[in-house]
Formats: structure tokens, C-alpha cells, sequence
């Protein structure tokens, strides 16, 4: 550890913004104080690749010379927002229907963030499942990357499969 830094315990907090591109973002602390530093690598530790505006996160964080920063990132929840789905298909399921779905190991085949939607494949079909930003923004993150390895619940959607949540591979795992 280089010297003048300090790490703290547990610290809640909201992201201000996250850019995978250019790898990294800011944090607000629920406590105040400065924004807190999230480096891609920090987030690529958790298992994901990008995080959504809004999202509230618990990390460790570290001070040093240049500021505060996160270390560690220990939870994730996705932004808080309205409980009625926007995508038709989601209108008519309670979230206990969405709970019973299994997790599948996917891997993203693409993602348009400025579109809006992408595919994703589960392990061992070529079956393209749609995935939709507005699902991706609900499970807390924000952008896909080619070749991302991810944990999803599908439904057979009125036009195809679709993700209604989208977690980081390790959720396949549990």
C-alpha cells in the first residue's frame, strides 16, 4: 500500500455515471462527501462489465492522495424505478413468476447500446434471445460487450426469447 492511503469499511452509495469505455465512474456516498472513484477493473472483479446510472451499490473504499476510490465492490442493486414493465411481454408477470425462471449460462453475441437491444446465446443453442435495454437497466447494468459471459432468465416472448434479467456469469454459479 502506497503511502497516505487509507482503507474504510463498508460504504452505500449511488452511481453517478459509468463509462465502460472509458473505464470508469463516479460514485455519490449516502453519507456525502466526495464522489467516490469506480474503476472498470474494480467492477470487472464483481463480475460485470458496466453498472447503471442509479444503481446503489455497497463498496470498500480506499483514500489516498488523490481522492477516494472504490476497492472492492461487495453488492449491486439495480436502479429504483416504476414497478409496471414497459415491454409488453413483461405486463402480465409478477415478479414471483420471474423468480421461479432458471438461470441459463449465455454469452452475448452483440449489443447496441445506442439501439437499444442485443443477442445473447444460451450454452448450447444457437437460438438468439433478445435482450432489451430497459431489462439490462432493470438487472443494473448498463452496456454488453461481444463475448460477455452472462447468467439469464428467458421467456418465450410474443415475437421470440427473451431476457427478462440479466446477471453477471457468477449468478449462473450459485
Amino acid at each position: 500500500m502506497m503511502t497516505g492511503e487509507e482503507t474504510t469499511g463498508a460504504t452505500r452509495g449511488l452511481v453517478k455515471w459509468f463509462d465502460p469505455a472509458k473505464g470508469f465512474g463516479f460514485i455519490v456516498s449516502k453519507e456525502g462527501g466526495a464522489d467516490i472513484l469506480l474503476h472498470a477493473n474494480v467492477l470487472r472483479n464483481f463480475g460485470q462489465n458496466s453498472i447503471a446510472d442509479g444503481a446503489t451499490v455497497e463498496i470498500l473504499t480506499q483514500k489516498t492522495d488523490r481522492g477516494v476510490q472504490a476497492v472492492e465492490v461487495l453488492s449491486i442493486e439495480p436502479p429504483v424505478g416504476e414497478d409496471r414493465p414497459v415491454l409488453p411481454d413483461l405486463e402480465e408477470m409478477d415478479v414471483s413468476e420471474v423468480e421461479q425462471i432458471e438461470l441459463q449460462a449465455a454469452r452475448v453475441k452483440w449489443f447496441d447500446k445506442g439501439k437499444g437491444f442485443g443477442f445473447a446465446n444460451v450454452f448450447g443453442s444457437d437460438a438468439d434471445v433478445f435482450i432489451h435495454v430497459e431489462v439490462l437497466r432493470r438487472s443494473g447494468l448498463a452496456d454488453l460487450a461481444p463475448g460477455e459471459a452472462l447468467a439469464i432468465r428467458v421467456i418465450d416472448g410474443k415475437r421470440g426469447h427473451m431476457a427478462i434479467e440479466v446477471n453477471a456469469w457468477e449468478a449462473a454459479l450459485n
